[in-house]
């Protein structure tokens, strides 16, 4: 059986993940209490019904004082020896408060606070946060995503199975656009050979062929490329004997749409042809 816990901050896109976890099969429920996990879990376990092996639910704040023990049950449910995975969607606060103020919707703590304070419900709901951020299995900063974006993530993280091992996602991004919060790894490739001054290629991607071929041609590519593999097929088993669920590394050059792009796909199809579970995740390719 597939069972996957979603929770995070309020605002992050627990809505949207719970939309692709569906749209791949899932079983999905929305705001179900802390306290009736282990109970649907059982339920689920125990159930004839095909469509109760692949179950993802969500938990959060909406659940009142309540989700305050989360992160006990969440630990006891480990030990007793339930097997489920833990997907923590994070974002910046003061991305949160954008959110808030062009949805005009209410914090779910918002109430429980004197004047009803957006700001001050965000930053509590931070700290409360910290405890099952810590023992999250995966965690995805949605600070720098569009729901699209999210979506696709989410998809592929779970559509091979969230028990088959540790996930490598090798993710491109821009710089200029921040660094990806939730990167294990980032390697700076801004260093290499840049396309964008060359004006046929300025205007495409890393996934174009010509714009690739750019890159890679040039030794000082094949170098890096070298001794960033030799990094990589050292540690990335030492990761997995660690017990983590997903690795996330990160290749950044200015603009996320060249040199990052090219690299990010050389890595994951390293890792795919070395029987690494692999995804890719271009974040900032299509921006302006």
């Amino acid at each position: 059986m597939e069972f996957v816990i979603i929770t995070g901050l309020s605002g992050a896109g627990k809505t949207s993940a719970l939309h692709a976890m569906e749209d791949i099969g899932f079983y999905c429920v929305d705001n179900i209490p802390p306290l009736l996990l282990d109970t649907f879990y059982v339920l689920c376990d125990n159930s004839a019904d095909k469509r109760m092996k692949k179950v993802a639910v969500v938990a959060d704040m909406r659940s009142g004082n309540m989700f305050s023990e989360l992160a006990d049950i969440i630990s006891k449910s480990k030990l007793s020896g339930k097997r489920f995975k833990m997907l923590f969607l994070d974002t910046k606060a003061d991305t949160l408060l954008i959110r808030y103020k062009e949805t005009r919707r209410k914090h779910p703590l918002a109430s429980e606070l004197a004047g009803g304070s957006i700001e001050k419900a965000v930053e509590l709901e931070l700290e409360l946060m910290k405890p099952v951020k810590a023992i999250s299995d995966y965690v995805i900063n949605t600070s720098y995503m569009t729901p699209k974006q999210l979506k696709e993530r989410v998809t592929t993280m779970f559509s091979q199975g969230s028990q088959s091992g540790m996930l490598v996602t090798c993710m491109s991004f821009g710089f200029k656009y921040g660094i990806p919060l939730e990167a294990d790894l980032i390697f700076d490739v801004r260093c290499l050979p840049n396309p964008f001054y060359i004006k046929e290629l300025k205007h495409k991607t890393g996934l174009d062929e010509d714009v690739r071929k750019y890159i890679l041609d040039f030794d000082v590519t094949q170098q890096f490329i070298e001794k960033l593999l030799d990094y990589l097929d050292f540690t990335v088993p030492l990761y997995k004997e660690e017990g983590k669920s997903e690795l996330v590394i990160g290749i950044g050059c200015t603009g996320g749409k060249h040199r990052s792009v090219t690299l990010a796909r050389l890595l994951n199809s390293h890792f795919i042809e070395h029987n690494q579970q692999s995804a890719i995740h271009h974040r900032d390719i299509w921006k302006a």
